[in-house]
């Protein structure tokens, strides 16, 4: 069965949407099969005969209705008990569809994408409400960092939310706050790294590691800042940002294995 996807989308509305290269019409039975990476768990869609073109055909699957847990899901296309993993030779990324998906609040975040072998599969992900980092600077004495917020359901106009930039440090249960600027679903907020560093005098050479949090009216829970609307996985090992130096006390900006932000203070 000579089958490639030549486009893959996930839609606004949760539905998988391919365009297939085919050399032969898809027969009457044919199933699209989404298998669970980790658990082995499947879905299966009965395709039947998309349509009579032979060189190209079109697939749409609503992904809400299969119950799709959480993780990579790989695609195959089976047919009288055959399978096959489905070919794909596209990319499946575009950073303006995620930022538009991003604006409807989720509950979990589908996504279409090529594997490194050149095969379709799915990536799911839990959709809490988020402060998606788009830039970080250390600039004049400051720590900035502006980005969106994602799965929020707040419009993305010219609409002002008052927003307070938060800084927990866990370890001695410290905090410290600064103004935020939030214009629809675009944030922009700064610190100064004096007051990080000076912000917690009994900490042991100030070091420590500082969880920061948007709280923006209109939105219920505080929003961690994460980065995760993208194609790099592993930020933690992949992006290393330079430090700066406050009273000889080195500062840097990092990620966790799972991607959210933090601000690493001392050696």
């Amino acid at each position: 069965m000579g089958v490639v996807v030549t486009d893959a989308e996930v839609t606004l509305a949760d539905v998988l949407a391919l365009r297939l290269a085919i050399d032969a019409p898809l027969e009457d039975g044919t199933e699209l099969v989404l298998r669970h990476r980790t658990t082995g768990v499947e879905r299966d869609v009965r395709l039947g005969t998309p349509g009579a073109r032979a060189r190209e055909a079109t697939v749409a699957v609503s992904l809400a209705p299969l119950e799709l847990s959480a993780g990579r899901w790989d695609a195959y296309l089976r047919r009288d008990g055959k399978r096959s993993r489905l070919r794909s030779v596209d990319p499946g990324f575009s950073l303006d569809h995620l930022d538009a998906y991003a604006l409807c609040r989720r509950t979990l975040a589908y996504r279409s994408y090529r594997t490194r072998n050149g095969f379709l599969a799915l990536k799911i992900s839990d959709a809490e409400p988020v402060a998606e980092v788009r830039s970080i600077w250390f600039r004049e004495g400051r720590f900035e960092v502006m980005g969106l917020l994602a799965y929020t359901g707040l419009d993305d106009d010219d609409s002002r939310h008052e927003a307070v930039l938060r800084l927990d440090r866990r370890q001695t249960s410290a905090r410290l706050s600064a103004t935020a600027t939030v214009q629809g679903v675009r944030f922009h907020a700064a610190v100064s790294l004096v007051d990080v560093v000076g912000a917690d005098p009994d900490a042991v050479a100030s070091s420590g590691t500082w969880e920061p949090a948007l709280e923006v009216e209109g939105v219920p829970t505080p929003l961690k800042l994460g980065s995760r609307l993208d194609d790099v996985d592993g930020k933690r090992r992949r992006l290393h940002y330079p430090s700066a130096t406050v009273d000889g006390v080195p500062i840097r900006p990092c990620y966790t294995a799972d991607d959210e932000l933090r601000i690493e203070v001392g050696g």
